[in-house]
């Protein structure tokens, strides 16, 4: 078999030539926690019945908060609410809470108050510590990352 040579393609005009791809912008991509421990989703994902319009879309860490999640939100008509079982932490909770307040003198206060506005507190900790939690992770650039599974 002969061997072709090389030869050089001509000059193309300018319109022609198309632009270099840049890739996504990594300004446009965004940190989302994931819908069922609050780390950062890593592009598991969910909608009910698939309707995107009509029901929300839930983003997910891994496969196991995806199945878990995604089983829930199914019996649950797409909504993710507080489960029994973090209504449960959140009760048992109050017990820790009574003791610190009780501890440094601050029980008076919230001695009159009902069990609800004591799981608002208990909630806006437990929301505020996964936030400053995520906000701590060092910044990256979110096209970089390992394929999660």
């Amino acid at each position: 078999m002969a061997r072709r040579k090389w030869k050089p393609q001509p000059p193309q005009p300018d319109l022609l030539r198309k632009a270099p791809n840049p890739g996504p912008d990594p300004d446009l991509a965004r940190r989302v926690p994931c819908a069922l421990c609050g780390r950062e989703a890593r592009g598991f994902g969910y909608v009910h019945k698939l309707l995107w319009g009509r029901y929300p879309h839930h983003r997910f860490c891994s496969k196991g908060c995806l199945e878990c999640g995604s089983g829930h939100a199914a019996r649950n008509k797409g909504m993710i609410d507080k489960t029994d079982m973090e209504t449960r932490a959140i009760r048992h909770a109050r017990q820790n809470l009574a003791e610190v307040l009780t501890a440094m003198q601050l029980m008076a206060p919230f001695f009159d108050r009902s069990a609800a506005d004591i799981d608002r507190i208990i909630e806006a900790c437990v929301d505020g510590f996964q936030e400053g939690m995520q906000a701590q992770t060092p910044e990256r650039d979110p096209l970089e990352d390992e394929i999660p599974f």
